[in-house]
């Protein structure tokens, strides 16, 4: 009997119901709920929920405020690694392969080009021809960066009206020589004509 009366004293000093309905009413942890410790003997009396929520109410059973979890060192570790700091070797657990995989660095470069290229080629910088050989080079590996396909695709481009302009001048050229070989002839077959008249005028002039 008497093991009996200390177990109850010391279930009646821990609270353990009041705590589990506390927690239950107020959707929080056990550890969480606050009972009054001066106010114990009136909150072991309390053994339904309507009872708790009545001590609730009264201020003897509170939620405790939520604690402060601070980002303010992991945000400043973050802005210094962002300048280089912490990253050296002792700091690197996996091979520069896993931390930044060479399959991942291409599918970023491929996109970048190609996607300047479509855009090239809907802005009609580029005409069909030329967009298909250099994204045939970009799959290749020709270019290295965005920067550098810029430059080919300008000095192409450069070439390419260097070409036609030397076409051009060369189909000019062409012209001019054969509209000079023309009045050539015209002059020659014009010279002979009045040669022949000539000398069938000085023929006739001997027979009569």
């Amino acid at each position: 009997k008497q093991w009996y009366q200390r177990r109850v004293a010391i279930t009646a000093g821990s609270l353990k119901l009041q705590k589990r309905l506390a927690a239950s009413v107020l959707k929080c942890g056990r550890e969480k709920g606050w009972l009054d410790p001066n106010e114990s003997s009136e909150i072991s009396n309390a053994n339904s929920r309507q009872n708790i929520k009545k001590l609730i109410k009264d201020g003897l059973i509170i939620k405790k405020p939520q604690t402060v979890h601070s980002r303010a060192r992991c945000r400043k570790l973050k802005e210094a690694k962002r300048v280089g700091r912490h990253t050296g070797t002792g700091k690197r657990k996996g091979t520069a392969n896993a931390r930044m995989p060479e399959k991942v660095i291409w599918m970023r470069r491929m996109r970048v080009l190609r996607r300047l290229l479509k855009k090239y080629r809907e802005d009609k910088k580029i005409d069909k021809h030329m967009y298909h050989a250099l994204y045939l080079q970009s799959k290749g590996n020709i270019f290295k960066n965005k920067r550098v396909l810029m430059e080919h695709i300008h000095k192409k481009k450069a070439e390419g009206l260097r070409l036609k302009a030397l076409q051009e001048q060369a189909e000019a050229r062409r012209a001019r020589t054969k509209a000079a070989h023309e009045r050539k002839l015209a002059r020659s077959a014009q010279k002979h004509a009045e040669m022949f008249a000539h000398i069938e005028d000085n023929n006739q002039d001997e027979e009569s």
